[in-house]
């Protein structure tokens, strides 16, 4: 069957939509569906300015028109219909929100809340983040996929943990379910106090490790290796990183810590979606 005119605008539309993905994600459900996802970058996108251009934060100051045509070109390049694409009202949070088919998908209905779980066909999960961890899973064989925001905060909190105990309350496996650590403030750029570093022993001792000194009271952090410790804490142990810096003005891709660097009254927020689709494009 030859394409049609709207078939070619709509894949040149959404072939500039550029976003990261990890092969452990790239499967299909035992039923033979197909999990897609996507850690989305700040190329392909509507607005201007400092939030040029896929900003997806509706947190952010940005016109709110245009965020929402950004997230609806985010959910259509993946497959998804753009009211299908579950969000949340992210707060450094332990909290993780289940969504089936009765769920509210508008941006009013948004949970409070730091993680998603689904095991609905055609329903996306996103979280957003801009430094922060952002973490997509899957368990094939159980037909779930899970999205985690992970600041330090929520990971000393527990977000990690509270994501891995829905996916296994679901029905997942430990063995089953892959993790991928998308881009996030990698260690060189992110220098915490000492204040920080106590507060992440105190719960977390094993993480000494992660601290390296520089001067007085000051340390490099590595948050994504926080991230993949707690995963594996959890028994998760098919945890991919890809090592993907969000600081530096090369990166392509959203960073509070380089805005505030920059006087910048604001920054965008970069998406990462997954979820199943009932089908998958030939």
């Amino acid at each position: 069957m030859s394409k049609t005119k709207s078939d070619i605008k709509f894949e040149a539309e959404f072939a500039a939509i550029p976003s990261l993905q990890h092969p452990a994600l790239r499967n299909a459900t035992d039923s033979g569906l197909q999990i897609r996802h996507g850690f989305f970058t700040a190329k392909g996108g509507v607005s201007t300015g400092i939030y040029k251009s896929l900003n997806c934060g509706f947190g952010s100051q940005d016109d709110r028109v245009l965020i929402t045509e950004n997230r609806r070109r985010v959910a259509a390049s993946l497959g998804f219909k753009p009211d299908r694409m579950f969000g949340l009202r992210q707060t450094h949070s332990s909290d993780c929100v289940f969504i089936d088919a009765a769920s509210n998908s508008s941006t009013a209905a948004r949970p409070v809340a730091d993680a998603l779980v689904t095991g609905t066909t055609n329903h996306a999960i996103s979280i957003l983040t801009a430094d922060c961890v952002p973490v997509l899973l899957a368990a094939p064989s159980a037909g779930l996929v899970g999205a985690a925001h992970a600041g330090w905060r929520g990971a000393v909190s527990g977000i990690l943990a509270a994501t891995v105990a829905v996916m296994i309350d679901k029905g997942a496996t430990y063995q089953n379910i892959e993790a991928v650590i998308g881009p996030a403030i990698q260690k060189k750029n992110y220098e915490v106090g000492e204040d920080l570093r106590s507060l992440v022993l105190n719960t977390h001792p094993d993480a000494e490790v992660l601290f390296f000194p520089r001067g007085k009271d000051k340390y490099l952090f590595d948050l994504p290796g926080f991230v993949e410790m707690l995963l594996h804490a959890e028994g998760i142990h098919r945890v991919h990183n890809l090592n993907i810096d969000t600081y530096g003005e090369s990166s392509g891709l959203f960073s509070h810590r380089q805005a505030s660097h920059a006087s910048s009254p604001d920054s965008g927020r970069q998406i990462s979606v997954i979820g199943i689709l009932s089908h998958a494009d030939s």
